[in-house]
């Protein structure tokens, strides 16, 4: 069974401080990962950063959270720089896929609630190489969330992307 019809993928988490990002190849090679850091105009320099990414890495299809989904708690900025990273998407000619806050808890616990830092850890234990080092210690109610939780959010939703796609396929085969 061939899964792969978006060989590259680039997902993106947007934050305070800048955006997560996590490309694959695949849906299991984790080629490229990081926190970039804006200042000044944050939506503009995160729009500009992002297309530096476009371009280096010529991705089918763009991953974000999806902020319009029922119950998003997301700020009006970064509600905006969605919207914004979606239409850069579609002039670049790039497919967007976008994961609602509910999908993606769901394809890492099923019915069950749980955590980012739960979340964080399936996936240090799943790229141990990449992204085991990166993985901040749990953070206290009165501690501000660590940077590198970006780029968490960033693979997991190209987990999510991955897992939808596969779950529609074998569902799609039957």
């Amino acid at each position: 069974m061939r899964v792969t019809q978006f060989s590259i993928s680039l997902a993106v988490a947007p934050s305070n401080r800048g955006f997560g990002f996590a490309v694959f190849e695949g849906q299991s090679i984790l080629v490229d990962w990081r926190v970039k850091t804006v200042k000044g105009d944050k939506n503009e320099q995160t729009l500009a950063k992002l297309k530096a990414l476009i371009s280096q890495y010529q991705p089918a299809v763009l991953v974000i959270q999806d902020y319009s989904a029922h119950g998003s708690r997301r700020s009006p900025r970064i509600q905006e720089l969605g919207r914004s990273i979606m239409a850069l998407a579609s002039e670049q000619g790039i497919s967007v896929a976008s994961i609602p806050d509910r999908e993606l808890r769901r394809v890492f616990f099923g019915n069950r609630r749980g955590t980012k830092f739960e979340i964080a850890r399936i996936l240090a234990d799943q790229f141990p190489e990449e992204l085991g080092a990166r993985l901040p210690r749990q953070r206290k109610p009165w501690m501000s969330q660590d940077y590198r939780m970006d780029i968490f959010d960033a693979v997991a939703l190209s987990v999510a992307f991955w897992a939808k796609r596969l779950h529609r396929l074998l569902r799609f085969n039957n």
